[in-house]
């Protein structure tokens, strides 16, 4: 029995076991096919021949021909997948990374580090093993964008020139902005954040697991700015849940999230089936309740309420959750939104639909430095990757960008060990499921199984440009 089938017939009983979920289905939209591909092109490599899944890549156009110079700034998931795209898609131009990272960190393991799902191992890569051949790696990192002279400057005093700029710096974890909170001390004192590195993310773990082993008082975080993986401070509630529940001390515990926002998830439908879940796990939700100031040493944190009303609580374990912006490099040059909801944290100015600059027509936008509705995930470079490609050599043509991006994002939100659920949505928040058999508001073992295996075979054929 091939892999495939194994795992169809694990979700299908898993499922029969959670008939008390079924009532909650929401009309779905027809699935797109291309979604579908997208979703599944790359996590079908690790399954057996002949599950059916596969496709076959799509048929290369000849490269264009030109001798442009074009700078990446960053390495993440982004600027490796379009160096990628764009190497094997021209013909003579001159494609120069901008980034000092050594090592490249699979982000989206993070969470299965953090809750003792994964080893700190699976996550942590060479750079150069995806970097395309032919390509210059300038190991600094950019320290000024000058648009109007086409150039950037580097923290090594190096100044480079470029016809055509993509922006894929990833965003900053504005942990300055919490008053005592120090990233180095995660993992002791039952502090824990998620999101700084791997090795954050595996000292998450080994406060979780002593949190667990006594129980006692958790507080969990949300920011109010834009976040990277905006599902990841609901996926460590829930798994934390599971982790007390399976230790036996859930009763002898209290979880509760602190939101500075009105809301969990931006996603209407996601959220309130958030809400009701947690209602049912009594994890009791505090609404614009935003996290200013920790003692780490006391365990004790202040929030505060737009009104200025401070709270202090004391805690046993906290999950730190920091306000995201942009780099200081993108935030303090031209390129930023000017007015609006996105310039306060620097956020780059892209169309939304083309991710083409709006006042700079050599320059995109990639990943996480977008300042749009929505996507700030690896599923949204998946995405959008082979469309800013597209839009850049469009440009290079002397073309008009010719493709448009409709943000999807998704999730694999987990629930428990074991379960998940697979949210995928577009710019206005619609559901946009790309697999039929996966409901997303349903308990799914398989949701579960792309997260834990499939997924990362999925990213490393992204990053290198394969789907």
């Amino acid at each position: 029995m091939n892999a495939a089938r194994i795992a169809r017939r694990r979700w299908r009983a898993k499922e029969e076991t959670m008939s008390d979920t079924q009532d909650r289905r929401p009309a779905q939209r027809a699935f797109d096919p291309e979604r579908r591909r997208l979703l599944l092109g790359a996590t079908a490599l690790p399954l057996a021949a002949g599950a059916g899944t596969g496709l076959a890549p799509r048929k290369a156009s000849a490269a264009l021909k030109t001798s442009a110079r074009i700078v990446i700034a960053g390495s993440g998931l982004g600027g490796l997948a379009i160096a990628n795209r764009l190497s094997r898609e021209l013909d003579g131009a001159r494609i120069t990374i901008v980034d000092r990272k050594e090592m490249h960190n699979y982000q989206p393991g993070y969470t299965l580090v953090a809750t003792g799902i994964w080893p700190v191992d699976k996550v942590v890569d060479r750079n150069i093993d995806f970097h395309p051949r032919g390509i210059e790696w300038v190991r600094e990192m950019v320290a000024e964008f000058d648009p109007e002279a086409n150039a950037v400057v580097t923290d090594g005093g190096r100044r480079i020139e470029y016809d055509f700029l993509v922006v894929a710096t990833g965003l900053h974890l504005d942990y300055a902005q919490i008053e005592g909170m120090d990233v180095a001390a995660i993992g002791s004192n039952g502090l824990a954040s998620v999101y700084p590195s791997h090795l954050a993310a595996e000292a998450t773990w080994k406060a979780m697991d002593a949190f667990r082993a006594k129980g006692g008082d958790a507080l969990m975080t949300l920011p109010a700015t834009p976040l990277k993986c905006a599902g990841a401070p609901l996926k460590m509630t829930f798994m934390l849940v599971d982790r007390l529940r399976q230790a036996g001390t859930r009763s002898a515990s209290r979880v509760e999230f602190h939101s500075a926002l009105g809301n969990v998830f931006s996603v209407d439908r996601i959220n309130q089936e958030v809400l009701e879940r947690w209602q049912a796990l009594d994890v009791p939700v505090t609404f614009n309740s935003k996290l200013v100031a920790i003692d780490i040493g006391a365990r004790r944190a202040r929030f505060t309420s737009p009104e200025g009303e401070l709270s202090e609580l004391d805690y046993d374990f906290i999950h730190v959750v920091p306000p995201m912006r942009a780099p200081d490099a993108v935030k303090n040059s031209p390129l930023p939104w000017q007015e609006g909801g996105f310039a306060a944290g620097g956020w780059l100015e892209v169309d939304k639909d083309t991710l083409h600059h709006r006042r700079y027509p050599n320059v995109f936008g990639l990943g996480d430095i977008n300042g749009t509705p929505r996507g700030k995930t690896a599923a949204t470079v998946k995405k959008s990757a082979p469309i800013v490609t597209r839009n850049l050599i469009d440009v290079i043509a002397g073309k008009a960008p010719s493709e448009r991006f409709d943000g999807y994002t998704s999730c694999p939100l987990l629930l428990r060990e074991g379960s998940a659920l697979l949210v995928e949505f577009d710019y206005e928040g619609r559901l946009t499921p790309s697999l039929p058999m996966i409901d997303p508001l349903q308990d799914s073992y398989f949701a579960w199984l792309m997260k834990y295996r499939l997924l990362k075979p999925a990213y490393i054929a992204v990053a290198k440009g394969r789907v």
